[in-house]
């Protein structure tokens, strides 16, 4: 069965196309929930003004498919609260933007 981190993992190769970096480092995924029965992903995008987010919403469906396909439902939980902020994105991805 699936756990939270084989999920990021799966995660991490969805991109944020704007950007050209995954969504975990940017630090877009907030929680991963893993059951038998369900997986949810509670995420948020940089803006709610975000052209690309039904797009990574549905790219997050399916790299939850491809990890975990022995689960039934998939969630993804979108968020506004708390907003995000660059101080959410991990090292690597402060580096890649020079910051």
């Amino acid at each position: 069965m699936a756990d939270e981190e084989s999920v990021r993992d799966a995660l991490r190769k969805v991109n944020d196309p704007e950007v050209g970096m995954n969504i975990v480092d940017l630090g877009l995924v907030y929680d991963v929930e893993v059951s038998p029965v369900r997986v949810r992903v509670t995420m948020t995008m940089t803006s709610p003004t975000c052209p690309m987010g039904d797009y990574l919403v549905d790219s997050v469906r399916d790299a939850v498919h491809r990890a975990a396909p022995e689960v039934p439902d998939v969630e993804v939980k979108l968020v506004w609260d708390p907003p995000w902020t660059p101080e959410r994105m991990n090292e690597d991805a402060r580096k890649f933007f020079g910051w």
